[in-house]
């Protein structure tokens, strides 16, 4: 299943219809969204991860508390740390009904890594992940709206959420199961039932079609000479209304010349090549190297990671998510059955690739992180 299929059913209609207009509500497998962040795993970060500000931070009844009310420092290798959680503390906050916020879990929580790598490629937005820890009949913060679209899915416990929408408020009962989507600006507050409250609130931070059309007409303008208006306009406008026209007439002239596809190319290797590094299994994929890998050696794309193909002339462009490399052209037939395959062998290749350069690219893939090892 799909990360955008588990949280929304049928993602194509959901594409197709939802997407940034209306509040949608999904029924998934409870284990599932649990496996992904459970309240045991949210009270290992809290008591015993060394977790530090601000990947953390606590609120109660719509304000967030000072850090130095849950924090302390400490040393390692003689030099300061600061901003680490103090547990006994934390918890009597929390006792006290205030809400834990667990930030950027996409950055180091596995599951969720994962969950957020695949679902920025379905996607082709960023994504990032927060949780939150909210006591029995507790609310960490009033009725507020999101900069970005949300999709909230309950791990433990029960939530009552509060959401505005063009009919007036409405409410909505989480449970572990269920996950709800909001579209950017939906007013919303939730507040945790008769037992602890654990959600988990994936934001989609949306790329915008004004985004695409400055970054593809950003050169043209930067283009306008940089020269100083004429002095005596504000008394006479007319100093600046031919000039305009004709500057405005010269830059329409230039957008006119953007190739709409090299642009559309050049967005998707932006995204493709500035993602976070997301390796898990690097260490194995290292010693698999160092080993040595040959026609038995077993291989696997490594989810969430894409693998496009651009041309560039008489070499291939691969575009790996957080960087780029460039092969020879004549690679690019196996590079199509690496893409297409799940899993495969160095000698599945054996039909694009003599032995030696089908080595060489697997080994180099790997190293890149588009492959890993089999074990």
């Amino acid at each position: 299943m799909s990360a955008l299929a588990l949280l929304t059913g049928d993602a194509q209609t959901f594409l197709a219809k939802v997407w940034a207009s209306r509040v949608h509500l999904h029924r998934a497998d409870p284990d599932e969204l649990i496996g992904l962040l459970s309240l045991q795993d949210a009270d290992r970060l809290l008591t015993s991860s060394a977790i530090r500000t601000p990947s953390i931070r606590l609120a109660k009844d719509g304000a967030v508390l000072p850090e130095s009310a849950y924090t302390r420092g400490a040393t390692l290798s003689g030099k300061p740390l600061s901003g680490l959680v103090d547990a006994r503390k934390a918890l009597a906050l929390f006792d006290d009904g205030a809400t834990v916020v667990f930030q950027g879990l996409h950055r180091d929580w596995p599951p969720l890594t994962a969950l957020v790598a695949e679902l920025e490629l379905e996607l082709g937005h960023p994504c990032q992940v927060n949780a939150y820890l909210t006591p029995p009949g507790s609310q960490g913060f009033a009725v507020h709206s999101d900069s970005h679209d949300v999709f909230v899915f309950q791990t433990a416990g029960s939530k009552q959420w509060e959401v505005h929408g063009e009919d007036g408020p409405g409410e909505v009962l989480l449970e572990p199961g269920l996950s709800m989507y909001l579209p950017t600006g939906t007013p919303h507050a939730a507040r945790a039932q008769e037992t602890v409250s654990l959600h988990v609130t994936l934001g989609v931070n949306q790329l915008t079609w004004r985004g695409l059309v400055e970054r593809t007409v950003a050169k043209a303008v930067a283009d306008v000479p940089a020269e100083h208006l004429p002095a005596g306009y504000l008394d006479d406008p007319a100093l600046l209304s031919a000039p305009l026209a004709e500057r405005l007439e010269a830059l329409a002239e230039e957008v006119r010349r953007i190739d709409a596809g090299a642009a559309v190319e050049t967005e998707i290797r932006r995204f493709l090549t500035s993602r976070p590094s997301r390796l898990p299994g690097g260490i194995t994929d290292v010693l698999a190297l160092r080993a040595g890998i040959d026609d038995g050696t077993r291989l696997r794309r490594r989810p969430g990671h894409p693998c496009v193909l651009l041309d560039a002339g008489d070499r291939v462009e691969v575009l790996l998510g957080d960087r780029s490399l460039t092969v020879p052209g004549w690679t690019r037939p196996a590079l199509e059955e690496i893409r297409a395959r799940g899993s495969f062998s160095v000698g599945d290749l054996a039909d694009h690739l003599d032995a030696q350069s089908r080595t060489v690219l697997c080994r180099r893939l790997v190293r890149e992180g588009l492959l890993e090892a089999v074990s």
